[in-house]
């Protein structure tokens, strides 16, 4: 006898058994703390605890995963930046990026500096697609912050005569080697003071 009913499909391969959020933060301090290039696809195996077969179904290659931390360090641990340019006036802004750059780069419980700095420092030539993906979301930073600069100029709680390029490289500079001293072991009480030393060359009113 026909029937129109439609036969149910078997699913496609294994059900995946892991957190996609969970895995992909612990792939993130992996590579925070070692840099692209010198994690393993074994480290990551250990540290995510998942099979190799579970990676490539859900990330891809070791590329497309370090691809997918840096955007979620961006929307987590990084996201005080973004966050701060809310601020009233771009001092104020400037003034609490440092004070949390500060803070989540001496953090005890996370891997020392900024992600963005530090996970392509040493890459090789044959890494070149993923430092230039950093490098963006590293300029996207600094232009965000050239930016909240201009409005400032604009709303008059910053000096007409600013360059505001100028004033974002030299924040966003202070901040990569602040990055690296925290690496070296600078203590909460050495970064802050330094931050505080950075923010005396805000523009006078």
């Amino acid at each position: 006898m026909k029937t129109d009913k439609i036969p149910p499909t078997k699913p496609r391969g294994r059900p995946r058994s892991f957190d996609r959020d969970t895995v992909l933060d612990r792939a993130m301090r992996l590579f925070w703390l070692r840099g692209y290039e010198t994690t393993s696809l074994a480290e990551l195996l250990k540290v995510m605890e998942v099979t190799t077969p579970s990676i490539y179904s859900a990330f891809g290659d070791k590329e497309h995963l370090f691809l997918e931390t840096i955007k979620r360090y961006i929307a987590g641990p990084g996201s005080y930046q973004a966050e701060a340019l809310g601020e009233k006036t771009a001092k104020q802004a400037v003034t609490r990026i440092l004070s949390q750059a500060v803070d989540s780069m001496v953090d005890p419980h996370t891997p020392p500096g900024c992600m963005l700095t530090l996970s392509t420092i040493n890459c090789s030539a044959a890494s070149a697609y993923v430092q230039q993906a950093v490098t963006e979301a590293r300029r996207e930073t600094e232009l965000a912050l050239c930016r909240r600069i201009e409005r400032g100029i604009a709303e008059g709680d910053v000096p007409a005569d600013t360059d505001a390029a100028a004033l974002a490289g030299f924040y966003a500079t202070f901040l990569y080697g602040m990055s690296i001293k925290a690496t070296e072991g600078v203590t909460r009480a050495q970064a802050r003071a330094m931050a505080d030393a950075a923010l005396r060359a805000w523009p006078p009113d």
